[in-house]
């Protein structure tokens, strides 16, 4: 039985299909609830990495560009925030104890040291079907919390999302083509 669900979003397509899962989870369970973000510069949404010229003619400029880096990163930051709250809105409305939390480095580290530091029953985690050079170069999230998390993890794959949304699309076709 599990008490305490961490689910990990992102902004990814994945994301309302996976969190749609954790809430059906959580309340078959009566478990609690963690939502939790890990700011990377490698998010789609993302900032990115700053970059800096360490041989300007004109330093003035490589400190402009820091500090719109900077200002791009908080927007980023408070945008995670307030969409964490609108999840954990959500999923308290369904009558489900929630929680959220955001934190800035590695995705799967973050994921399996929040599991650890928070007792986490079982980690819901969604897979882009990343292979070949893009998840040696990219990494995968999903593959580096299977094999670390210091619980269950349970893994939702981004083929799931396309089969739902293409049979979406077919009974939309179907509706339009009769009416």
């Amino acid at each position: 039985m599990y008490r305490k669900i961490l689910v990990a979003v992102d902004h990814s397509s994945l994301r309302s299909h996976l969190f749609s899962k954790a809430i059906d989870l959580a309340k078959l369970m009566k478990a609690d609830l963690m939502i939790v973000h890990a700011l990377s510069a490698y998010e789609e949404g993302s900032p990115g990495l700053p970059v800096r010229s360490y041989h300007a003619y004109y330093p003035i400029s490589d400190s402009i560009a820091w500090e719109t880096y900077q200002k791009r990163w908080e927007n980023y930051e408070r945008e995670g925030i307030n969409e964490l709250r609108q999840l954990a809105a959500e999923a308290t409305d369904q009558g489900i104890k929630t929680e959220f939390t955001q934190t800035a480095g590695d995705p799967g580290r973050v994921i399996c040291d929040m599991a650890a530091s928070w007792q986490a029953d079982i980690i819901i985690v969604g897979n882009r079907g990343r292979s070949g050079l893009s998840e040696f170069f990219l990494g995968s999230v999903s593959n580096y919390v299977m094999h670390h998390a210091p619980c269950s993890v349970l893994v939702v794959h981004n083929a799931e999302v396309e089969e739902l949304a293409s049979e979406t699309t077919a009974t939309e076709e179907t509706v339009s083509t009769s009416a």
